[in-house]
């Protein structure tokens, strides 16, 4: 059997980072709250799918990039790159962190299969976007409600953590990256790993149980 695992990478050990893990039958095996790098690591050293495993992890936001600095000299609107009188100091213009990135190209080379996917674009690809704030109480229960009454997903009905829920979404891209390829798009390339989008939405197949 196969499983699906998505992981939504905080930017810092200060922030909880989430973990989920389906299965073919999109049972929810998983949900966990992970913090510092060694316990993502600790977590997938002790896993013992990983060659029968597709995983998607988020791409994590470079926090040090919106600084006050950089305000100011963003102003004039014009690109950094290409303005010599506005140098690309300390990764100004640095958009995604690249925290974790060694260990998880490992998790390649020990036979998992792992992707990055960026998670505000995937939510809106999959139709999981919602008018409120982001990551606010009301967001968090909106994305909850829909993954359990839309897709189909067994899920408590108390309210779950952001993290754990942005880790399902994970699963699920990886989980249709798995059975419908043909639904599947690279947006882009960071450090050696294919940032994937859906096209059209989860298929019919992976909405309903």
């Amino acid at each position: 059997m196969n499983y699906y695992v998505g992981l939504s990478l905080a930017a810092s050990s200060g922030m909880d980072s989430g973990v989920a893990v389906l299965d073919e039958d999109k049972n929810l095996i998983l949900v966990d709250k992970l913090y510092t790098m060694n316990d993502v690591m600790f977590f997938f050293d002790n896993y013992p799918s990983i060659k029968y495993s597709k995983i998607c992890v988020s791409l994590v936001w470079d926090r040090t990039m919106l600084e006050g600095k950089w305000r100011i000299l963003s102003k004039p609107y014009q690109l950094v790159a290409t303005n010599p009188l506005i140098p690309n100091r300390n990764g100004w213009t640095q958009r995604y962190s690249t925290r974790g990135c060694e260990y998880f190209r490992s998790l390649n080379e020990k036979g998992g299969e792992v992707n990055r996917f960026e998670l505000y674009l995937t939510r809106q690809s999959m139709h999981l976007n919602s008018c409120y704030k982001e990551r606010s109480p009301a967001d968090c229960k909106f994305l909850q409600q829909t993954l359990r009454v839309e897709h189909g997903l067994d899920l408590p009905v108390n309210m779950m953590p952001m993290s754990q829920l942005e880790g399902i979404v994970g699963a699920l891209l990886a989980m249709e990256n798995a059975k419908n390829p043909g639904n599947i798009k690279i947006v882009s390339n960071f450090k050696g790993f294919d940032v994937i989008d859906v096209v059209n939405g989860l298929s019919s197949n992976l909405c309903c149980p």
